[in-house]
């Protein structure tokens, strides 16, 4: 008898939040060791050797990017091939987005939560997300707008459940997979087939035994070394740039360097390699193959953006993490969103927002951005049949679509517009305020964020020449030079500007233009900017939250699509700060979005208001 339980461990879960484990499990510590050799392989409990594969890893963030320059990847979590392939044209390729990450391309379980896509039952490349014919479609789609795709890539595992069905048809038992795997393909390492992992301590428990139950494959063997290559040879065919390999921390980073051995081009390599402090399993050892995901970024930047503070996140090639070079980093993924170990939509006073805009502003690592949807319970698969759907500069019908947000999608063409240029011009007048550049000259970019409870006006040295740039955090350039946001002007090296609270300003090189909030070519770089805030008392529901739309681009035009996210850190009242032009009369009103991904509308009529002529501006109401 099988029962649907919450997993504890001294790791997370990787891939899955709810799992089926067996009512009746026999942990390590009740085991005699004498009894268990004869369970593990033969290799017995000799940790593998950490040999280094003898091939060149390509590090050169260049070597991977479509152009040449574009490195950020979005995380398109749960979308299906056909809706990727339609953001890809429509918005993604124009925007400056190097890859896109995709949900598993295999045959997987049934099942509409999301984490049936992360227990395989076959290389049919038949999913929820789509058949064969549409994966094949959308990496020509995608790679005609400039766009490369990562597939996520199970290596370590197959199924958690002890028979049944995939998707598209394929029946299997938990260690037969006919056609593809057999009992003796697996690891088992207890005395009953199906034992999890409980000591993290050890390094054969963790890579031989099965974590939540899923039939943990014998990558030492020559059979699957030789079954996966095949896999991934066949993603490669049909144009797949790069696997991000799930769970790669179980596998002996030895078994993952044959297995790319036999593959028969290099693909972007990244690793899902969670930290755990005094394990004998560390990141450093699969550098060899490719990039790391580095959790140890994740866990600082929330703890830093959550109030230790940001100043100290200036050298981060220097805190015994892997290096820069061969990291890659997110904010947060389809994990940590679900189990608290990372900022995440969530997360109070903008700080997510802010901490995506650190990301991409700072050198270290290679960036992931998380698309992904709205959900009431860590199981919630994707709205909408799985197919993402976004409006302007926001989602729509459940979905986020995160890297359309304004401040995520400007930080892009900022990181594409500095390229691998070091820091410069660092301050940081307290622990929650910095400010730096990166390049000189033609392709160079400065930013300033604000993780203070008050506004920040302060004179910035900067690396940009003199002349008027667009603030890309609050709005877009376009090709006549007009900015929809704030406006800089830098004359002399510096410029003057108000950095709101908890938000950011951004301008580079790439986006030079004027507002109507310039400064009138001042040369202070005055940006005609009131950070407004607005605060909004009203009682929700677990999953509701409150939005900000109005009649003027920076509140979205009306376009609920566009709307801005309220903090419910103060509940029941919401609050956002916004950068507002000056002197600026407009319409607004509050809405709640319902966890189905509908709106509902403060009552009639409009409020309205009118932007104060400097300083600082605060609005208060109540839902109506």
């Amino acid at each position: 008898m099988y029962v649907v339980v919450i997993f504890a461990s001294r790791e997370p879960p990787t891939g899955r939040l709810l799992c089926i484990v067996s009512l009746i499990m026999k942990p390590f510590s009740t085991l005699g060791w004498g009894l268990l050799l004869g369970c593990l392989p033969q290799s017995g409990l000799t940790a593998p050797a950490n040999t280094v594969h003898n091939e060149t890893t390509t590090g050169v963030l260049e070597a991977r990017a479509p152009s040449g320059s574009k490195t950020v990847i979005i995380q398109m979590f749960e979308w299906t091939w056909d809706s990727i392939a339609a953001e890809c044209t429509n918005f993604i390729g124009s925007a400056g987005y190097g890859f896109v990450q995709v949900s598993p391309p295999a045959e997987h379980i049934q099942g509409s939560q999301w984490w049936t896509d992360y227990q395989p039952v076959s290389y049919t490349l038949t999913s929820k997300r789509g058949n064969r014919q549409q994966f094949s479609n959308m990496i020509t789609t995608c790679h005609n707008a400039g766009v490369k795709v990562i597939a996520d890539t199970l290596f370590n595992h197959m199924a958690g459940v002890d028979s049944g069905t995939g998707v598209a048809g394929s029946s299997f038992t938990h260690y037969n997979y006919p056609g593809i795997y057999q009992n003796q393909d697996f690891h088992h390492c207890g005395l009953e087939p199906g034992d999890d992992i409980v000591n993290y301590n050890n390094r054969v428990e963790v890579q031989t035994c099965e974590l939540d139950n899923l039939a943990d494959l014998a990558t030492d063997t020559e059979y699957v070394r030789g079954r996966l290559a095949q896999y991934g040879n066949d993603l490669l065919s049909l144009g797949v740039d790069g696997f991000r390999l799930d769970a790669a921390k179980h596998m002996p980073t030895t078994d993952i360097a044959n297995i790319l051995s036999r593959l028969t081009s290099r693909p972007y390599i990244s690793q899902e390699v969670i930290f755990g402090a005094g394990e004998p399993i560390q990141p450093s050892e699969y550098v060899q193959n490719g990039d790391v995901q580095e959790f140890r970024y994740t866990t600082a930047l929330k703890n830093a953006f959550l109030g230790g503070g940001i100043s100290s996140l200036q050298n981060l090639d220097n805190q015994g993490w892997v290096s820069g070079s061969q990291a890659n980093v997110f904010v947060t993924n389809h994990d940590t969103e679900r189990n608290g170990n990372s900022l995440s939509n969530s997360s109070p006073s903008n700080t997510y927002v802010t901490a995506t805009i650190f990301s991409l502003a700072h050198p270290y690592g290679t960036p992931t951005i998380l698309s992904s949807y709205t959900f009431s319970t860590t199981d919630d698969g994707a709205p909408n049949g799985g197919s993402g759907t976004c409006s302007g500069t926001g989602g729509s019908n459940g979905w986020l679509c995160q890297h359309r947000w304004i401040a995520f999608s400007g930080m892009v063409s900022w990181r594409n517009t500095v390229g691998s240029a070091t820091i410069n011009n660092w301050v940081s007048p307290q622990s929650q305020q910095i400010a730096f550049g990166r390049g000189s000259g033609g392709s160079a970019g400065f930013v300033a964020i604000n993780n203070a409870d008050s506004a920040w006006s302060a004179t910035f040295k900067t690396s940009l020449g003199d002349g008027s740039y667009c603030d890309v955090i609050s709005g877009t350039s376009s090709s006549n030079g007009a900015c929809s946001g704030s406006s800089f002007t830098v004359s002399g090296g510096s410029f003057s500007a108000t950095v709101p609270a908890r938000s950011a300003i951004a301008i580079h090189t790439g986006a030079e233009g004027t507002g109507s909030g310039s400064g009138g070519g001042t040369g202070t770089g005055s940006s005609g900017t009131v950070a407004v805030t607005f605060s909004e008392t009203a009682t929700t529901t677990f999953g509701e939250n409150i939005f900000l739309v109005g009649s003027i681009s920076q509140l979205g035009s009306w376009n609920p699509s566009s709307s801005l996210p309220l903090s419910s850190a103060t509940y029941p009242v919401w609050t956002v700060t916004v950068n507002l032009p000056a002197n600026t009369a407009f319409e607004y009103k509050f809405i709640r979005k319902e966890t189905d991904g509908s709106v509902v509308w403060e009552s009639d009529p409009n409020r309205q208001a009118t932007v104060a002529s400097s300083g600082t501006q605060s609005l208060s109401s109540s839902w109506k």
